[in-house]
């Protein structure tokens, strides 16, 4: 079985040369995220907990201590 993560860059990453974009590869269960100039360092978390993020992001909310 292929392991391989397929990393595609954000649109929002201004399309440049270099190394400024934020990069997403996905398999059945995790979503991995990493910036193209740390590239051995990901986030990894589930469709769930990223799109409650996104839409606290998009409503302008403050986080939440943890």
């Amino acid at each position: 079985m292929d392991h391989t993560l397929h990393w595609q860059k954000s649109t929002f990453s201004g399309g440049g040369e270099g190394n400024t974009c934020v990069e997403l590869a996905a398999t059945p269960t995790t979503l991995h995220l990493r910036e193209s100039d740390t590239p051995d360092t990901e986030l990894t978390t589930t469709t769930g907990p990223l799109a409650h993020l996104i839409r606290g992001v998009k409503a302008g909310a403050a986080p939440t201590p943890a």
